[in-house]
């Protein structure tokens, strides 16, 4: 795992993640995000996320690039923060690998809600 750099963890930062981990499920989350967050931004934060999933499914960057309409630029951006960023992607894929063992993931990788 990379070493952090905290020097992007400002106090406004803090209190907003502090909001985000304080829904218990996605109905409380969605409404925050909605009030948040424009649908262009939305849109791009999802995207991001397809494209994570994809790439950890091992799908080539052409067939993500199709999927999700990212860029590959785009896609070998987050390709590169996957496999040496903070280390977040990881932890949130594995999260969600153990929850799909257990029955509880809604939306496997390249599926529409």
């Amino acid at each position: 795992m990379a070493t952090l750099d905290a020097s992007w963890q400002t106090d406004d930062i803090g209190a907003l993640l502090d909001a985000i981990v304080s829904f218990d499920d996605i109905e409380g989350a969605a409404p925050f995000f909605r009030d948040l967050c424009t649908m262009g931004e939305l849109h791009d934060m999802a995207q991001r996320w397809a494209v994570v999933r994809l790439l950890d499914a091992g799908l080539h960057y052409a067939e993500i690039s199709g999927r999700t309409g990212a860029s590959t630029a785009t896609i070998t951006r987050i390709a590169s923060w996957l496999n040496h960023g903070e280390g977040g992607y990881r932890a949130a894929l594995d999260r969600l690998a153990k929850r799909s063992r257990d029955g509880k993931v809604p939306y496997p990788a390249g599926t529409e809600r």
